[in-house]
């Protein structure tokens, strides 16, 4: 039986940690470079964004998804009123304001679902909203404010920067747990979990940003509309009722609390009537 010196052992030990360390920094680099090459102005946020996919691809892949989530929410409601009326909100939102200047092809849609509150958006203009939420709206106004939310998603191109930023985030988090994971060393595996913990974390940060975004483009989209825009803080007071006593609505795990948002609502609504909100302006 040959036996290796303690040495010897040390010197493996060094190369193997030195390959590992290379093969970190090769996937870091290769992470990043992808993330900047995928810059794009954005004219209506008036900001360049890191994004995964082109518009085309977003608008196929809202296409192709579209199908699955009618299904999962029970299939279309068929409220032909209902409908209509949704329809007539998202058209007068889409053309009288910046957002129907865009290229998107917008389709608001009505699930049948009465249980689920919920209003999300797919990418390339896919939008929809559970006849559980609808239901618990009382003005057109507030409608508008559910949709001018969702359509900002989809202007603001949240599905594709955030599919460029986990694809970041996850190239450097995985280079942070090659690097630093030692077989020889098991109290290493304990800095490889915070890594992926952070990585989860700055996942999370993003999120909170978009709606924010949201938002603030959702006041500004129904107010170009003719619709008051403090529709859009009745609109987090509902859902923060609806809540109480209760499991939390779906909406709030895709949108943060309602009570963390009026704040920046009111903050844009002053922004954008610093003299007050004029009057005349749809409820």
């Amino acid at each position: 039986m040959v036996f290796q010196s303690r040495g010897s052992r040390r010197s493996g030990g060094r190369s193997f940690n030195a390959g590992r360390i290379l093969v970190a920094l090769v996937i870091a680099g290769f992470s990043l470079l992808s993330y900047c090459s995928s810059r794009s102005y954005n004219p209506v946020t008036d900001e360049t964004q890191y994004v995964a996919i082109s518009p085309e691809q977003e608008i196929a892949l809202g296409l192709q998804a579209a199908p699955e989530m009618v299904q999962q929410f029970g299939g279309m409601d068929v409220d032909s009123q209902s409908q209509a009326l949704l329809d007539k909100v998202c058209n007068r939102i889409l053309s009288e304001s910046e957002a129907g200047e865009t290229d998107w092809p917008f389709e608001c849609h009505l699930l049948a679902d009465d249980q689920t509150i919920n209003a999300f958006a797919l990418p390339g203009g896919q939008l929809f909203i559970t006849a559980a939420l609808y239901d618990q709206l009382e003005t057109e106004g507030q409608l508008a404010g559910v949709m001018a939310h969702e359509i900002g998603h989809v202007i603001a191109r949240h599905s594709s920067q955030q599919i460029a930023k986990q694809r970041l985030t996850e190239g450097l988090t995985g280079a942070a747990v090659i690097a630093a994971y030692d077989p020889d060393n098991p109290s290493s595996s304990q800095s490889a979990q915070v890594a992926l913990l952070i990585g989860q974390l700055v996942n999370m940060k993003f999120g909170r940003d978009d709606e924010l975004q949201s938002d603030q483009l959702g006041v500004q989209f129904m107010a170009e509309a003719g619709y008051d825009p403090r529709a859009m803080i009745q609109v987090m007071e509902i859902l923060a009722a609806a809540s109480e006593g209760n499991a939390p609505p779906e909406f709030f795990s895709t949108h943060p609390n309602p009570d963390n948002r009026i704040a920046r609502i009111e903050a844009a609504i002053e922004e954008l009537y610093p003299d007050g909100v004029p009057a005349g302006l749809a409820p």
